[in-house]
């Protein structure tokens, strides 16, 4: 039989891992299919159309913290394959890419088509064959003269034979959509959606859609939650980075409590309950006559100081000299723990990530091969590794793919 790789899934991790095989071994047939019209998708929509690619951060140990799930897993496998292995990659393809200040790292056309261009021509330069609307619906491993073999029924009613098969296929939130994988044997770690945004359908501050802070934390009541970073006020509730990450290494927490319960928002993490107090002191002293809601503090927003200034119940025209202790007092907490009432939540559809998948425990690592099927791989969110939002997850996607393709080529 010819030596024919097949790979599952025409997203990042499929492929890197069909352009890493290809490349490494010219004699190996590479057929990757895609089961819908679109390829690379999620490279498409990602960081707003611009496709946030990594992380620049460099230490294995520091990458593999952004990991909910994997984290023991990517420190032992981003040296063979980490940030800057895929800034080379790139680079070599003459894609340059560069970090922001909080380290997203884009392609310095800030397109996404940029990267999408990268990968088809890399895949068709390495001699790939790309099938598009064409699913697997099954996969049967057939052992012949002791070397396992696989037959593939596909949804147009062909079958096909492969030596070695990838699943690339991405997550998905269903238990069932893992079914046809669990037919080989293999384990599923239940799959729950990470990434997602927080419904408050009470929220005082709803009005204020828009509105941002550059750093807030966010933290679940009677729990060990708690997440820092850029926060983004909505019609439904909360957004932003903080709150993504809130939900990734809440992601098992959050659905145990059916999505409910009271998030504290601190608007101002860089300052002690002290030194809030100080500064307002302060501020009264300096100066006294001008008035509380039209002079914002701590460089906070001037709609989200007056929300603020509102709930605790500062009069409209109340000079700083005239603040009652009652009402300062009730301010100091807000700027500390504004309570939300979470009621549910919203799909960050950009950022759609599911936790959970093939169970880590059933592969050989550092080949992405499964242990209950030789010759079967996995790479991408099929696998129960996530990250928080940043390019973590696509990090895990090229790492996977790469040690994949390398051990279907052979090597």
């Amino acid at each position: 039989m010819p030596e024919q790789v097949v790979i599952i899934g025409g997203g990042a991790a499929g492929f890197f891992a069909a352009i890493t095989c290809a490349e490494a071994n010219p004699a190996v047939k590479v057929l990757l299919l895609e089961k819908t019209g679109k390829l690379l998708s999620k490279v498409r929509v990602s960081g707003g159309g611009r496709c946030n690619v990594t992380h620049a951060c460099f230490q294995p140990s520091a990458f593999s913290q952004n990991y909910p799930r994997g984290q023991k897993v990517l420190k032992k496998l981003l040296p063979l394959f980490g940030a800057q292995d895929t800034v080379a990659w790139f680079e070599k393809r003459g894609v340059v890419l560069k970090a922001e200040p909080d380290g997203r790292m884009f392609p310095q056309s800030n397109s996404s088509e940029t990267i999408i261009d990268c990968l088809l021509d890399s895949a068709r330069k390495a001699g790939v064959i790309i099938r598009t609307n064409v699913g697997v619906q099954e996969i049967q491993p057939i052992n012949q003269d002791g070397e396992v073999h696989f037959l593939l029924k596909l949804s147009t009613g062909e079958e096909l034979k492969a030596s070695k098969v990838l699943v690339a296929t991405g997550g998905s939130p269903k238990a069932e959509s893992y079914g046809w994988l669990q037919a080989l044997g293999h384990s599923i770690e239940p799959p729950l959606p990470s990434l997602f945004t927080l419904n408050v359908p009470g929220s005082p501050f709803k009005d204020l859609q828009g509105v941002a802070v550059p750093k807030a934390k966010v933290k679940l009541t009677g729990q060990k939650l708690e997440t820092e970073g850029p926060l983004l006020i909505t019609h439904w509730g909360l957004s932003g980075p903080a709150v993504l990450r809130f939900s990734a290494w809440g992601a098992k927490l959050m659905h145990g409590l059916h999505y409910t319960g009271t998030a504290l928002v601190n608007w101002v993490p860089d300052y002690s309950e002290d030194q809030v107090r100080q500064q307002i002191l302060q501020h009264r002293q300096a100066s006294p006559h001008k008035t509380v809601l039209t002079n914002p503090l701590f460089q906070l927003p001037t709609r989200l100081w007056q929300r603020l200034c509102v709930l605790a119940e500062v009069a409209d025209t109340a000079k700083w000299t005239e603040l009652p202790g009652k009402a300062q007092n009730k301010l100091i907490e807000l700027l500390l723990r504004t309570p939300f009432a979470v009621k549910g939540k919203t799909t960050f559809k950009e950022e759609f990530v599911t936790c959970g998948g093939i169970k880590l425990d059933e592969l050989h690592l550092e080949r992405m091969e499964s242990k209950v099927v030789p010759g079967l791989f996995f790479a991408g969110e099929v696998v129960d590794i996530d990250g928080i939002t940043g390019g973590f997850n696509f990090q895990a996607a090229w790492t996977g793919g790469f040690l994949a393709g390398k051990a279907m080529a052979g090597q």
